[in-house]
């Protein structure tokens, strides 16, 4: 499977940190797996301006390519100002509106503060499900205090990282089984 590992800011460091250490729960746990990783803050993307993903160039054809062709993404993001990253917004805009048709998707957030614990269900999982993602709803939330230095200091934080990669492959395989069973009921 294609799973592409997205950390949905170009500020702060933590979200990336979280995803590192995702990324690194499923390398170790299914080696098969075609996994890339991208971190916006590494990104040139251009600013949507309604073209098709296609006509656009260099990171953001890349970057937009890889979500389109993935079977599984994991979306890492920081709330800011109880919402989303404009600059994750971008992201989907870049994209259309069935972009995440078929696709499995797994959520980790990090804040400063516990009272942003449903901005992903307020603010995120609505355009995912209008771009018709699967998706895993039992999401990573972080609190400033679950990290020290770079590093995630809470076990219970690194469990629910593991679990979330485990679950969502889990669903992303099934999901992909009844797909090909339906597909082989033509004969075309």
């Amino acid at each position: 499977m294609k799973i592409v590992i997205l950390s949905g800011s170009t500020v702060g460091s933590k979200t990336s940190t979280a995803m590192t250490y995702l990324n690194e729960a499923i390398s170790h746990q299914h080696e098969e797996h075609e996994i890339q990783f991208f971190d916006l803050k590494n990104l040139n993307l251009s600013f949507s301006d309604g073209r098709n993903y296609l006509d656009y160039s260099g990171d953001t054809l890349e970057f937009t390519t890889a979500l389109m062709q993935a079977d599984i993404i994991f979306i890492g993001f920081p709330i800011f100002q109880a919402s989303i990253p404009g600059t994750l917004k971008n992201v989907f805009d870049l994209l259309p509106v069935n972009a995440f048709r078929d696709k499995v998707i797994g959520i980790i957030a990090t804040a400063g503060s516990p009272k942003h614990y449903l901005i992903p269900e307020t603010q995120l999982k609505p355009i995912l499900g209008y771009m018709k993602a699967h998706i895993i709803q039992t999401y990573v939330f972080i609190e400033e205090r679950d990290f020290s230095q770079g590093m995630i200091v809470n076990d219970d934080i690194l469990f629910r990282i593991e679990e979330l990669a485990t679950s969502t492959l889990r669903v992303s395989k099934v999901y992909s089984q009844i797909i090909e069973e339906e597909n082989d009921q033509y004969d075309f």
